[in-house]
């Protein structure tokens, strides 16, 4: 990495932190038993349902993603319990791990690492399974990029009139692509402080709808840690973290939540998302008429998220390519996940994440150090960044 300029660190998180947000947490430490700091937080509650479009509960935790699948098991399953797992990457199959390693009995419906579900497939699932007690799916798998229709997968559910509540895992999208927990059908939904919120890692959040809390009250995996109902009802400030606040995460927090809701606006966030994540494509798609082996790891547009794309080339090209472009000041994700490590094409695969903090300028700097790389490397490849600029000259109004 250069000693000059600033370097972009341009992986599906932990994402860029806003200056702003990085100077909110630049304080002393504050009073936690009472005064400005209980007042703050008291305001991050219903801007954390309106992030996710819900109405009801919120829960937040001093961990990361996995700390947040964690708390989720733990509520929703007791020993023996049964659940459906839509997986279409290694997050999926990682939250089916921690649920299996509960205790809890769990099929996994695998759809590969580059196509979202088979609504055939699990429609006789659930037929075939009356007594699964949730159906658990990442909205945006960050190893993969593949997006699930969450809409559609309520749709199959109520159509076999299936009873189980429906887990969204929203690391990966949560500010990023659009969500309506409730509007939806969805009754728990996680997500984490490092993506598309702005915030350092540390933070995870849980929510969970009064359907939910009611069908998981007698749950026997629950722990006093990952209680949500003293987080999500707490009487005193102390429940709301089960122990001592994690203070500058939440002054950072505060900070973002009032970038993305009071001055962007949700809607917009989204949108901005949308676009960049359409140049990205364009300059893939690009880069793919000179050279068939660069391609998008999703095919189908439809099925791709908005805060993270995956993409393939000939192996070893991938690697030399993150390596150049490291050196240059861009650091790109690693093709996590795409292939077991002992595999010749293990090279293959990168990621390049547009998420939370960015923008235009910082998306096409990115493609064009990038298509340098490839230039510098003699990687063939079509020219995709003029195309990626098309894009974006269409997201701005005149």
């Amino acid at each position: 990495m250069p000693h000059f300029g600033r370097a972009y660190l341009a992986i599906p998180g932990p994402s860029v932190v806003p200056d702003r947000v990085l100077s909110a947490m630049h304080q002393p430490s504050p009073n936690i038993y009472e005064g400005d700091l209980i007042d703050m937080v008291a305001t991050l509650w219903p801007d954390l349902r309106e992030l996710a479009g819900t109405r009801h509960n919120v829960a937040a935790y001093i961990a990361n993603g996995h700390g947040t699948w964690e708390a989720a098991n733990t509520n929703l399953f007791s020993r023996g319990d049964k659940a459906l797992v839509l997986a279409t990457g290694i997050f999926g199959h990682g939250w089916a791990n921690s649920i299996r390693g509960l205790g809890v009995q769990v099929e996994v419906l695998d759809f590969g690492r580059s196509t979202a579900p088979d609504w055939t497939v699990v429609e006789a699932a659930l037929r075939a399974e009356p007594n699964y007690k949730a159906v658990l799916v990442t909205q945006v798998d960050t190893a993969t990029s593949v997006k699930t229709d969450i809409t559609g997968l309520r749709g199959v559910m109520n159509a076999v009139g299936h009873q189980a509540l429906l887990a969204v895992d929203c690391v990966a999208s949560m500010g990023c692509d659009t969500f309506f927990m409730d509007g939806w059908g969805v009754d728990v939904a996680v997500a984490a402080s490092q993506k598309g919120l702005m915030t350092p890692p540390g933070m995870g959040f849980v929510w969970f709808s009064d359907r939910a809390a009611e069908r998981c009250k007698a749950s026997d995996l629950r722990t006093p840690y990952w209680n949500w109902t003293p987080r999500a009802k707490a009487d005193e400030f102390w429940q709301l973290w089960y122990g001592t606040a994690p203070t500058h995460h939440l002054f950072g927090l505060r900070e973002a939540l009032t970038m993305i809701l009071r001055e962007e606006g949700l809607p917009q966030v989204w949108a901005r998302h949308a676009g960049l994540a359409r140049a990205v494509w364009a300059a893939f798609d690009g880069w793919h008429q000179g050279n068939p082996l660069i391609a998008l790891n999703v095919a189908d547009p439809a099925a791709r998220g908005h805060a993270v794309t995956a993409a393939r080339f000939a192996a070893p090209d991938a690697t030399r390519l993150r390596r150049w472009t490291e050196a240059q000041g861009v650091t790109l994700g690693i093709g996590l996940g795409m292939t077991n490590p002992e595999d010749p094409n293990a090279d293959g695969a990168l990621r390049i994440a547009h998420m939370g903090h960015v923008n235009a300028h910082m998306t096409l700097g990115a493609l064009a150090v990038m298509q340098a790389g490839m230039a510098a490397l003699r990687i063939a490849h079509g020219e995709g960044v003029a195309a990626a600029a098309r894009v974006v000259s269409g997201l701005i109004p005149d």
